[in-house]
């Protein structure tokens, strides 16, 4: 297959303008089991062990005059880097945020062969002319960026293509350190209580960048159905059990309440 090539337009820019994961040794139910602690890594313990997937988030802060060019050049380049199937790389959903923190864009990616092809496709990237033109353009149109690589919980589903429309909430959960093996233990139990509407996306914990850190993404049709389908949770026996016992595990929660850019698999 002939390689992607990054060509982007010359019309002028209106604004002064970012070894594969350890397989877990065993697998948290949904019918109650624990892992209890012992010496060994979270990554071990609460990730998937049929897939060796690292994922990365990427939140950019845009300026504001910019964010229509931004996401018409950031959408371009992850097209082609989605054709081109030398770089071992997905985006998974790309956002721009509606509440929470402004002007600022979500990525979502995923690297099947975990650390190994994360290496491979940056690798590639660095030589890659177009690429490098393309992060100086988008370096004009940002005030900060910054980004996580992340595992994904074995009880949580796989993040997969969804048509819309739809928003996205992807709530940030800042642990205290050294439970996030009790939090799995709750949440692996607790997610059958929000999968009735289709609404649980993907949950995630970091592995570099900042730790302990766990993100829980939902989809829903609209503010009003987030708000039903989260209070329907509060009618069923035992969803409040798993709210008492995991806020006192948390030193911060933060929502973003996102919309899903045009060329974002996840609609």
């Amino acid at each position: 297959m002939a390689k992607a090539t990054f060509l982007w337009s010359k019309a002028p820019i209106l604004c002064k303008v970012s070894a594969t994961p350890r397989q877990a040794v065993r697998r948290l139910s949904l019918s109650g089991d624990k892992v209890h602690a012992r010496k060994d890594a979270h990554s071990n313990l609460l990730s998937k062990k049929e897939t060796s997937s690292l994922y990365k988030i990427q939140f950019h802060n845009v300026k504001p005059e910019c964010l229509e060019a931004y996401n018409s050049l950031e959408a371009e380049v992850q097209n082609k880097l989605h054709q081109d199937k030398d770089y071992p790389c997905e985006v998974v959903g790309s956002w721009t945020t509606w509440y929470g923190e402004q002007d600022q864009a979500v990525h979502l990616w995923r690297y099947r062969g975990g650390y190994p092809a994360l290496t491979d496709c940056l690798m590639k990237l660095k030589n890659n002319k177009e690429y490098i033109e393309f992060r100086k353009e988008r370096a004009k149109m940002l005030l900060s960026r910054r980004n996580q690589l992340l595992l994904e919980f074995s009880f949580w589903n796989e993040p997969l293509p969804r048509p819309g429309p739809n928003i996205y909430e992807l709530r940030t959960y800042h642990l205290k350190p050294g439970t996030m093996i009790e939090w799995g233990n709750h949440w692996a139990r607790a997610i059958r209580y929000r999968q009735e509407n289709n609404e649980a996306v993907g949950g995630f914990f970091s592995q570099i960048g900042q730790l302990y850190v766990v993100y829980h993404l939902w989809a829903y049709e609209s503010l009003q159905s987030r708000e039903e389908t989260r209070n329907t949770a509060w009618l069923k026996e035992g969803w409040d059990v798993n709210v008492y016992n995991t806020e006192p595990l948390t030193e911060r929660i933060e929502s973003r309440i996102m919309i899903p850019t045009k060329n974002s698999p996840l609609q």
